[in-house]
């Protein structure tokens, strides 16, 4: 059985959609709540969410509140597998608060996806045993910075709520493993992009249509 179907009906997939709601419970219940804090843990999933509906444009879905009401909140393989009993995953009612607050395009969440993919790239490379040892990280901290300072021009992360709670929530991430390592690397990258200032004014009417289009 393909591990996607695992929460189709009758493990039985029949649109892209019923497998991205099962890939987003099964994301849920791998993700771990009790080492990572749980409402961080939904912004993400809910990022992941977005990209994968966004993927799919024929399908016209632009409004992620509106796909999870009708399709996720009262689905029972939804219901019956997140709860919140639950002390080592994430709760429901946050991933319904998170995804109440999120009224901004499915296109735009999806964006901020590219630079939680090069954060995760960071922290994947780094060597557990010896913290100073990171073979890309010079690489990947570089694009994360990039992604989330075009992230930053297009949408005026400073007046929404909702960009700015998807924006801190990755420099804030950013910034603890920069604390947790120490890496003279990461410490320069930091250094060399002045925390996500360094795009001049001129490029930023440029990114807006990049993103937009």
């Amino acid at each position: 059985m393909n591990i996607l179907s695992t929460y189709c009906p009758n493990n039985n997939c029949s649109s892209d959609e019923e497998k991205i709601i099962s890939g987003f419970i099964i994301l849920l219940n791998t993700l771990d709540a009790e080492t990572i804090d749980g409402d961080k843990l939904a912004e993400y999933a809910i990022l992941w969410l977005s990209y994968k509906l966004n993927q799919k444009k024929e399908n016209g879905i632009t409004n992620l509140y509106d796909f999870y009401a009708n399709n996720i909140e009262t689905n029972s393989l939804y219901t019956g597998n997140i709860s919140n009993n639950s002390d080592d995953h994430i709760n429901k009612d946050i991933i319904d608060s998170k995804i109440r607050s999120m009224d901004i395009d499915i296109k735009d969440i999806s964006n901020f996806y590219d630079a939680f993919k090069s954060l995760c790239n960071i922290y994947s490379e780094i060597n557990a045993e010896n913290n100073t040892e990171c073979k890309t990280c010079l690489e990947n901290a570089g694009e994360f910075f990039e992604k989330c300072e075009k992230v930053k021009n297009v949408f005026d992360i400073t007046k929404g709520s909702s960009y700015l709670q998807l924006w801190s929530s990755l420099s804030n991430d950013y910034k603890n493993f920069e604390n947790n390592y120490n890496t003279s690397i990461l410490l320069g990258v930091s250094y060399k992009y002045s925390l996500f200032g360094f795009r001049k004014r001129s490029q930023k009417q440029h990114l807006r249509e990049m993103l937009k289009k």
